[in-house]
């Protein structure tokens, strides 16, 4: 990463020293401000997503310390620096402190390190921001308050009556340009209220995000269950085709037929019904008909029919998606999980 340096020389003339800045790279613009790059490219969507909001924030916040910088906003700047190397560090897929040898799926938790973050440096970032610059940014986050907390969330009430009170909800009663200042003093007041339920709003984001994580791993579980099983079932089946066969037997005429989905015997007279025999045939044990019968490959032919069948209708329920933002796949999941339950 191509960062400031400083070099302490010496002044030639009364042997006082100056602190000289140079970049150690010649990574440059005409203006000879420097520029330190994003991160990355990496190779998952949301960990460039992450470096992307990352550097984002990080310039508002060398923006906002050099626009107007009070003595005590170092504290809530470092805070944010902080946040921002924790969001990088998840994004970067960095190693585990303390390390562990077996933690192979680091997704879920690296998700939530970034986006927690993230967050929070969004948060003292507000808390940072000049008045003039969280007054423009009312309309988005009303609309992020509103997306993600209830109606009756008081939070989100008081939020929408201080934006009311800047005339932001209704276009007839906006404050005029010359009453900017008024809007400006509201802003400083009610930033604490302000900063706080975009807060609540971002984490209740993050709790929606862990619950579809969560649901989808559910479903992924089941898929792989119900798979585990049908195979299961499969492989009995042509081990022991007895032990679970789905053959019937109708009679017609004190006839029988065993009928298996591979095949079907000849008729015979049951033993079980109670009829003589014709001369010269013996009556048959039905279970005995039906063991030569049934072959090995009836489980998995009734198994291949129900995952045909499973697979139509999985592309048919997924025709009219449209997709998603979510990472998670959760049609495409649901989709998965008709196979092995068809089957």
């Amino acid at each position: 990463m191509n960062e400031f340096g400083t070099k302490i020389a010496k002044n030639g003339s009364n042997g006082s020293t100056v602190e000289v800045h140079h970049m150690n790279s010649a990574v440059m613009s005409g203006d000879g401000m420097g520029f330190q790059p994003v991160g990355g490219p990496v190779s998952v969507a949301w960990r460039e997503g992450t470096l992307t909001r990352a550097y984002e924030l990080q310039a508002l916040c060398e923006w906002m310390q050099a626009k107007d910088s009070l003595d005590g906003d170092w504290v809530l700047v470092n805070a944010v620096k902080c946040h921002l190397a924790a969001a990088r560090d998840a994004a970067l897929a960095r190693k585990l402190d303390p390390h562990k040898r077996f933690r192979v799926f680091r997704d879920g938790p690296l998700i939530e390190r970034a986006r927690s973050n993230l967050d929070a440096a969004e948060a003292q970032l507000l808390n940072l921001a000049p008045p003039e610059y969280l007054l423009g940014q009312m309309p988005s986050l009303l609309r992020h308050v509103q997306r993600h907390l209830r109606p009756t969330d008081p939070g989100r009430q008081e939020f929408e009556r201080i934006t009311r009170s800047l005339g932001m909800n209704n276009r007839e009663h906006r404050l005029p340009h010359g009453d900017e200042e008024q809007e400006q003093e509201t802003i400083k007041k009610e930033r604490g209220k302000i900063v706080t339920t975009v807060r609540a709003a971002s984490s209740e984001a993050l709790r929606i995000n862990v619950r579809l994580r969560s649901f989808r791993n559910v479903v992924v579980l089941t898929t792989v269950l119900m798979a585990v099983l049908a195979i299961g079932v499969a492989v009995m089946g042509y081990h022991r085709p007895t032990w679970l066969p789905l053959c019937f037997a109708p009679e017609e005429a004190a006839k029988a037929v065993v009928v298996c989905p591979t095949g079907q015997s000849e008729p015979f007279t049951p033993a079980q019904s109670g009829i003589a025999a014709p001369v010269g045939t013996q009556a048959r044990d039905i279970d005995d008909v039906v063991a030569e019968t049934a072959k090995p490959e009836d489980l998995m032919v009734v198994e291949l029919v129900g995952l045909i069948a499973a697979a139509v209708a999985g592309a048919a329920a997924i025709r009219n998606i449209k997709g998603s933002s979510e990472r998670y796949g959760l049609p495409f999941a649901l989709a998965a999980l008709k196979l092995p339950t068809g089957a």
